[in-house]
């Protein structure tokens, strides 16, 4: 069958998790076309994506957030002004989206939670078929828990989500445990995308805590944290667009720019990681049976649902704020009983090529 992407470009989740399906399937004697990414100026797509995706990569403008002046929360209803502006840009990006699909003529179109690719269905009504990839798709289970309160961002987290998956004929819910699948709602459970990377790593424990943080504005956060316990390392992965590879701020605390391959490694031998509460960075420490602190980033209601969502699991702990002696407190009790977990991974490729080619392929069955 042929393929073609569409993968939103904040953070780094969606776009790992495109690459390891692009390996799946690729793998397995089917096609990826082209891989469409969403950019905008406060973000570089980083080399790691290009260098893995091995098709032509085309990028176009999506709608991104903005964050606050320290450079740590999100702005929503400036996010949403911001965009409202960038409306005739936005349009006619749609259609350089619907032309190639046009061009391309793929079996199935998959959205990786990208906006873009819901309002070029709802605008243009492309004829291939659409199949979307995330685990927000899971806020649609009846066994998915929200955060207490919060109902308005609860509503706008569901609005912006049904419209991702605007003429969806499938939605893969990714989730940190198995759960019954929801066909009458188009929702099919499935276990994390990890990529084949993760899986081969023999995890030790070196004694450093590893981080990755969404924006910038929360390294002074843990500089400052730093500064009174200089006795630990932390290794922190960012994508600051202006900064060095490494930056040492003082003795035993150096920021990484974001290297999937680095990151990786350096995840296998850290004795704990601290993150803004990504989906996918968690997935992997879970699967690397490595404590986890969750630090959801502020105004960034997706994120509040993951650290909900991963603590259920038994992923983790939650906090409001970098504080790191928690995860070292932490660590001290940790004991890692993640088999379910593990299994529930391992029944990630069957399952994906089922859904993404069942009922779409003539010789293959729903």
């Amino acid at each position: 069958m042929r393929f073609l992407f569409l993968v939103q470009g904040e953070g780094r989740g969606h776009m790992t998790q495109a690459i390891s399906l692009f390996k799946l399937l690729t793998g397995s004697g089917h096609e990826v076309a082209s891989v469409l990414i969403g950019k905008s100026p406060q973000r570089v797509i980083p080399d790691f994506f290009y260098q893995q995706i091995k098709c032509p990569v085309k990028t176009y403008c999506s709608p991104n957030f903005v964050v606050d002046g320290k450079q740590k929360g999100i702005r929503v209803f400036s996010s949403v002004l911001y965009n409202l502006k960038r409306f005739k840009t936005f349009r006619k990006e749609l259609r350089f989206i619907s032309d190639t699909i046009q061009e391309l003529e793929p079996d199935v179109v998959i959205n990786f939670y990208e906006l873009m690719a819901g309002l070029c269905y709802m605008v243009h009504k492309p004829m291939a078929p659409m199949i979307c990839i995330a685990h927000q798709y899971l806020i649609f289970h009846n066994r998915f828990t929200f955060p207490r309160g919060k109902y308005f961002s609860r509503f706008l987290l569901k609005s912006h989500t049904r419209v991702t998956s605007f003429g969806a004929k499938r939605m893969l819910a990714l989730s940190f445990r198995s759960l019954t699948s929801i066909p009458e709602k188009r929702i099919y459970v499935v276990p994390p995308l990890l990529r084949p990377r993760v899986l081969e790593i023999a995890p030790t424990n070196e004694g450093f805590i590893l981080g990755y943080i969404l924006n910038s504005g929360y390294a002074k956060e843990i500089a400052d944290w730093h500064l009174k316990h200089q006795d630990v390392k932390i290794c922190i992965f960012w994508d600051k667009k202006e900064a060095d590879e490494v930056t040492e701020v003082h003795d035993n605390f150096t920021l990484h720019k974001i290297n999937d391959k680095t990151f990786l490694e350096f995840m296998g031998k850290c004795m704990g990681f601290s993150s803004t509460a990504g989906f996918e960075s968690i997935c992997e420490a879970m699967y690397l049976k490595k404590p986890i602190l969750m630090i959801p980033t502020r105004g960034h209601f997706e994120q509040e649902c993951n650290a909900v969502d991963a603590q259920k699991a038994g992923a983790g702990i939650v906090d409001d704020h970098f504080n790191l002696s928690r995860l070292l407190q932490f660590i001290e009790h940790y004991k890692p009983d993640h088999n379910s977990y593990t299994e529930w991974v391992q029944k990630a490729n069957p399952l994906f090529l089922r859904y993404l080619t069942s009922g779409f392929d003539p010789g293959l069955k729903t």
